[in-house]
């Protein structure tokens, strides 16, 4: 897995290189490998699929725009993601909405796996997860991000903390925190 990421890593360093010299077919590349997660992050902050999509869409354009003052030494997934929670976060308060938690962890956790469970179990994996989708809703925003991106997005602390505009040990804490309350709230509600 360690090995997969550095080779990860210098594919990205090669394709921003040459996207940094005009080859607009290597920025394309780094659009399809990345666009999942700038999705997904916009659509965390947005809280709306259409603002979403487009947030990412004008961070890709931006981040384009911006490819010559990118360090060649600085990883791209954080820098990119930054770009994509500010262009989030802009979009989200010129338009105010706002939508439900409960949708939102729905489409992060996509569809059930391909075999039918059965109704019962069927009807307790609903039950957990609305379970755990009110009691995200009940977390403060920030905790709530943190626990989405560290746990839902599966972005390390370092990278949350660059989409976030904090410091590690703000998402460390803050992540430690939501958990402890997301277990005692879930505990409660199996009790």
């Amino acid at each position: 897995m360690y090995a997969e990421a550095v080779v990860r890593l210098a594919e990205d360093a090669d394709l921003i290189r040459l996207a940094q010299r005009g080859d607009d077919d290597a920025y394309g590349l780094l659009v399809e490998r990345y666009q999942t997660i700038a999705f997904r992050t916009a659509w965390l902050i947005c809280e709306d699929a259409a603002e979403a999509e487009d947030a990412a869409q004008e961070a890709f354009l931006k981040a384009h725009a911006a490819l010559g003052r990118f360090r060649p030494d600085a990883p791209w997934r954080p820098w990119l993601l930054r770009i994509v929670a500010n262009e989030a976060r802009n979009r989200r308060r010129s338009a105010g909405r706002r939508t439900h938690l409960a949708g939102r962890v729905a489409r992060l956790t996509g569809p059930e796996d391909a075999e039918d469970p059965g109704p019962e179990a069927a009807l307790l994996a609903g039950e957990r997860r609305s379970a755990l989708a009110a009691a995200l809703a009940r977390l403060d925003a920030p905790q709530r991000r943190v626990v989405v991106l560290r746990y839902a997005l599966d972005l390390s602390e370092a990278e949350c903390a660059a989409v976030l505009g904090c410091r590690p040990g703000t998402v460390k804490s803050r992540a430690s925190r939501a958990l402890a309350r997301l277990r005692g709230e879930l505990e409660a509600a199996d009790g």
